[in-house]
């Protein structure tokens, strides 16, 4: 048993002022992940910080033309938002195929950026896990390593992480707004997530206290082309082995920007930088999709398990562009 305090705050300040004081305590909104860990033991913090009462609950259009996303907005509200549906419909689709529609409607923005990898050896506390706790080993690396990573893998960790919403994010060239006690910062969501490396037990570039606020997204010409492909075991509640966000924006035949991130594949989610700055200037077709998607995987490292994320990737990318290219859609 593990014994801990639970306090809820009504003001942003006395969050990250409790939470700097004590930095085994941990934040609670809707509670769909942690709750889980909690369950288990996985997390044994001093205090649970309710933070379910702050004003993150809006989306707002701002001056510039940004959408902000609170950080207390449901999964649901920002599926269902007309800006979102709209202006950036890879976001809703990627939402929509995850979870279930009452996990959605607890799940919150912020949430979903924090939720950890579901790496069964990580749940599992029978086996050791540099996750949970570093220097003990990852018996993913030797075992049964299907779901696991094939990119930006480390000696510590193949684990992956779990969210559809983040691979949109990543694509969308989001911005992640957090808040200290010395005030807010900003955080290109590309860089918000790390890699394993040497310490695969932090999943995000956070300093100690820090709250994530709100996910802005910026204005976009080619966002309403987007597109989010999920390829998984079963078609109902289940994680991706592979998915695929990308929005084209073209110029006659010609691909005048292009956007294009993977899940499923990474401890993060996965932007194909490279791919993308090949494909600028390149005809729309099945041929530079195909080199793109070359592009994209030429540094996978499968493990024995899940080689066949290499060519389901390419299979999916080449796809996804295809219907970009082609106005959009997918979920």
């Amino acid at each position: 048993m593990n014994n801990f305090t639970y306090n809820r705050v009504t003001s942003l300040l006395d969050a990250v002022n409790q939470a700097t004081a004590d930095q085994n305590s941990m934040f609670i909104a809707g509670g769909t992940n942690l709750v889980d860990r909690l369950k288990v033991f996985l997390d044994q913090p001093s205090q649970l910080i309710d933070i379910s009462r702050l004003q993150m609950q809006n989306i707002e259009t701002m001056p510039d033309g940004s959408l902000r996303l609170g950080a207390l907005v449901s999964n649901t509200a920002v599926a269902d938002n007309s800006d979102i549906r709209h202006n950036y419909p890879m976001l809703a689709r990627a939402i929509l195929s995850g979870a279930s529609q009452q996990i959605r409607n607890m799940a919150t923005v912020g949430g979903n950026l924090l939720q950890r990898t579901r790496c069964p050896y990580y749940y599992d506390t029978a086996f050791s896990c540099n996750k949970r706790q570093p220097g003990t080993g990852c018996p993913a690396i030797a075992g049964m390593n299907r779901s696991h990573a094939i990119l930006g893998t480390s000696e510590h960790c193949v684990a992956v992480h779990p969210s559809d919403m983040c691979v949109a994010l990543a694509a969308l060239d989001a911005v992640v707004q957090v808040a200290s006690p010395q005030g807010q910062r900003q955080i290109p969501f590309v860089d918000f997530h790390r890699l394993p490396g040497n310490t695969p037990h932090q999943d995000a570039n956070l300093e100690p206290g820090e709250l994530i606020t709100a996910v802005i997204l910026s204005p976009s010409s080619f966002a309403k082309s987007g597109v989010y492909l999920k390829i998984r075991d079963r078609a109902s509640y289940s994680f991706a082995l592979i998915s695929v966000a990308a929005a084209v924006n073209l110029q006659g035949e010609q691909i005048q920007a292009v956007r294009l991130a993977m899940g499923g594949v990474a401890h993060k989610p996965w932007r194909a930088t490279a791919a993308e700055e090949f494909l600028i200037g390149k005809s729309a077709d099945i041929p530079n999709f195909t080199q793109a998607a070359e592009i994209a995987l030429q540094e996978a490292k499968p493990l024995t398990h899940n080689s066949y994320k290499v060519e389901l990737a390419k299979r999916a990318i080449r796809r996804a562009l295809t219907v970009s290219a082609q106005g959009g859609g997918l979920v």
